[in-house]
This record gives structure tokens, C-alpha cells and sequence, in this order.
């Protein structure tokens, strides 16, 4: 029935559950686990918040070489505030593209990421609970205490 769980990080602790491994051998290769999500994690995340910080730089490049090519029209004063806007105008894209598509990204990721590791963190919780024989009902282990 093992096929049968969604969740591979949820497969993969039942079957370590089931195959007998103590407490912290089960807490030692869910970390290893966990460690390498993360760092699987953080190299998506940086991608995103290094193409949020190019581009800027990148709509700035445009502006230089869209300012040149306005300076070698200096010969017709209509062209020049096309030029101009054109110029200016990749700087704005730059920082829109920035703002409004990488950077996102990046913190919707960086939001998931620490959402995943957290279930995680709880599912090792409750695999380590399960392998130590402790009793999800606080009252069950307390035969004092009416469950009821």
C-alpha cells in the first residue's frame, strides 16, 4: 500500500518505518533528504533573484544603446525625442520585468520552499513519533484521564 501515498517524502518515510530503521537512523536520512531538497530549492530560487537583479542592468544597457544611436541622428531634431522615449524605455521594461516577474517568482518560490520544509520537519515529527510507539491521543498514555 505504500504505492498507494501521493506525497514521496510521506512513501518515503513510511517504508523506512517499515523496514525497521531506529529513531535516528530515520531522523539522520530524512535530513539528508531534507538538505539536499533545500539546496535543490535554493539554486531555483537564486536563479530568479539574479535574472530580478540583471534586469534592471539589462533595460540600462538598452538605454545606452538606444541613446547612441539618437546621438548619431542629431541631424534631425524630430527624431530626437522618439529616440529618447525608445531609449528610456527599456530601462522601464527592465525594471518592470524585474518587479513584476522575477522577484515574484523568486519570493513565491522562497514562500513554498519554507512551507515544504516545514511539513517536512512535522512528517519527521510524526514518523519518529510512530517509530517511538507514542500515542497521537495524549489521554490514551494516561489511564487517569477519561478519553471520553
Amino acid at each position: 500500500q505504500l504505492d498507494e501515498l501521493g506525497d514521496p517524502a510521506v512513501r518515503s518515510g513510511a517504508q523506512m518505518l517499515v523496514d525497521g530503521l531506529d529513531g535516528e537512523q530515520i531522523r539522520e536520512l530524512s535530513e539528508i533528504d531534507m538538505a539536499a531538497t533545500d539546496d535543490r530549492h535554493q539554486l531555483g530560487i537564486s536563479v530568479f533573484k539574479t535574472l530580478g537583479g540583471y534586469s534592471p542592468t539589462f533595460g540600462m544597457l538598452g538605454t545606452v544603446v538606444g541613446l547612441i544611436n539618437m546621438l548619431q541622428n542629431l541631424s534631425d531634431p524630430a527624431q530626437l525625442g522618439i529616440g529618447m522615449a525608445l531609449a528610456l524605455l527599456t530601462t522601464f521594461y527592465g525594471v518592470l520585468i524585474a518587479n513584476l516577474v522575477w522577484l515574484p517568482m523568486a519570493t513565491r518560490l522562497e514562500r513554498m520552499h519554507e512551507l515544504e520544509m516545514h511539513s517536512r520537519e512535522v512528517l519527521l515529527d510524526g514518523l519518529l513519533s510512530i517509530q517511538g510507539g507514542i500515542s497521537p491521543r495524549p489521554c490514551a498514555r494516561r489511564p487517569d484521564v477519561d478519553p471520553g
